[in-house]
């Protein structure tokens, strides 16, 4: 295998993947810092933009605080606290980049009028009744503060999973005793470089998810952007900075977009108040395609065939191949897709109660419901950030046909019917009635006959065998 010399490798790098690779280095020692930052960029990070957007490049005492942090994260074993603090640091710092504008008495005041409007607008158009808890107005930092718990729980469970399959895959290449390399060992000396690689994918990952989060913060207008119930507790949510960018430069009335956001926040946290299962059923999704993470060992055992795994140039170069690259099994394209169904049948059903809350009240309720629908279909913070996580991917047909399933039902069935199909997770609209939305009550009108039926042959059968057991009288007596 041929490999450059390492002034070749530095001249290549760009200034803030070079501030990283100075941090592992002092941690590591200099041959085992590229080892490290092809670790964590094999879980998927990028430490380049860690460092432009947390500044450490410009930032000597940033810099020497980061190169503390790492060290005591990587001699750590607590459960990934230390992961998800450094996660929940890039995550401010990156939010905060750019700028991050205070919440004014006057904003958070506003936010507790339009969101006080949004609820009374919606009892005329759901019987599910208002979440009840805060009306709370972030900022970007404090909506990273709120949120990132729940991202935690979304992520860490894939995370965790990705980081035991590699360090498997990598104990049976490396068999009993598998130690590290001594160029490896200025800053943990006896690792293993299974562990060393674990620890490193983990924090990875979840630095990944950090600036996500702080990227999300920038764009999101509440707490229930990506479908997902981020606050752990009933409650609304409103970013005014996000709200008055988005609405800078469009042909409405500013209070117009404030008043459609708003309904739309208090409609998901509706939903997510008194829909029991809903939470368990989504992050349940997410759970299951965890579980089911796996590393292909043949691919792996083919790309390594021929190396030394305790040769640092060689294992570098099976890194920057790609060969840690999970698969996907049948088990987690199923949970996939259930979880692809029940983020489109929120989004339809909080698309088209919005519509019949803001309709009578705003001239330009249409026009600001396509808009919306545009900014979900061009992809936006919550689609990439679904996609780089668990490869999930809400496809915008899903959305609109699930709009179209929940105002078949309205029309049908009235508020009432439709929303009754909340109730139960039996109940609840599947992927295949999203192919054919106007078929649906037909479907569950011949499957309630047909319950029926089975329930009548049964109460039969049941009450035939009470009377065949019931004592008789003796005609002697």
């Amino acid at each position: 295998m041929l490999t450059r010399p390492r002034s070749a490798y530095r001249e290549a790098m760009d200034p803030d993947r070079d501030e990283w690779r100075r941090m592992l280095e002092s941690l590591l020692g200099p041959e085992a810092a590229e080892e490290a930052m092809r670790a964590l960029e094999a879980s998927g990070a990028d430490p380049a933009e860690w460092a432009k957007a947390s500044g450490l490049a410009a930032n000597p005492q940033a810099l020497a605080a980061a190169i503390s942090q790492m060290q005591r994260i990587l001699s750590s074993d607590d459960g990934g606290e230390s992961d998800w603090r450094f996660a929940h640091d890039v995550a401010r710092q990156v939010a905060h980049a750019g700028g991050d504008p205070s919440v004014s008495a006057a904003e958070a005041a506003k936010v507790r009028s339009v969101l006080t409007v949004a609820d009374l607008w919606l009892d005329a158009a759901t019987d599910l009744p208002p979440s009840g808890g805060p009306q709370i107005a972030a900022s970007r930092a404090e909506w990273v503060e709120r949120t990132l718990p729940t991202w935690r729980d979304v992520a860490d469970p894939i995370g965790v999973s990705v980081a035991d399959a590699l360090s498997s895959v990598l104990a049976e290449q490396l068999g009993p005793g598998g130690g590290l390399p001594e160029e490896l060992g200025p800053a943990v000396p006896g690792m293993e470089l299974g562990r060393l690689v674990t620890r490193l994918g983990r924090l990875g990952f979840a630095m990944q998810v950090g600036q996500a989060a702080g990227t999300l913060s920038k764009e999101v207008f509440g707490g229930t952007d990506t479908g997902l119930p981020l606050l752990r507790e009933p409650g609304l949510l409103l970013v005014p900075a996000n709200i008055e960018e988005f609405a800078e430069g469009l042909d409405v009335e500013v209070d117009e977009v404030w008043h459609v956001l708003a309904v739309r926040e208090a409609a998901h946290a509706r939903l997510f108040a008194h829909v029991p299962w809903l939470r368990a059923h989504l992050l349940g999704a997410v759970d299951a395609y965890a579980r089911g993470i796996e590393i292909d060992a043949e691919q792996m055992e083919e790309a390594v065939r021929s190396i030394d795994p305790t040769d640092v140039d060689q294992l570098r170069g099976a890194l920057s191949e790609g060969i840690f690259a999970p698969q996907r099994t049948p088990e987690q394209e199923r949970a996939l897709v259930r979880l692809e169904t029940a983020l489109a049948l929120v989004e339809g059903w909080v698309e088209e109660v919005t519509a019949a809350a803001v309709a009578p009240h705003l001239p330009h309720a249409v026009p600001l419901r396509e808009m919306l629908r545009r900014r979900r279909a061009a992809g936006g913070p919550a689609e990439d950030t679904f996609k780089q996580l668990v490869g999930l991917e809400l496809r915008p047909r899903r959305a609109r046909d699930a709009a179209r399933l929940w105002s078949i039902v309205a029309r049908e069935r009235g508020i009432s019917g439709r929303d009754e199909l909340w109730s139960q997770l039996d109940l609840f609209p599947t992927a295949e009635d999203l192919d054919a939305p106007e078929l649906f009550l037909d479907r569950r009108a011949s499957s309630d006959e047909i319950d029926a039926d089975l329930d009548a042959a049964l109460e039969a059968i049941l009450g035939g065998v009470d009377d065949d057991e019931a004592p008789k009288e003796n005609p002697a007596e």
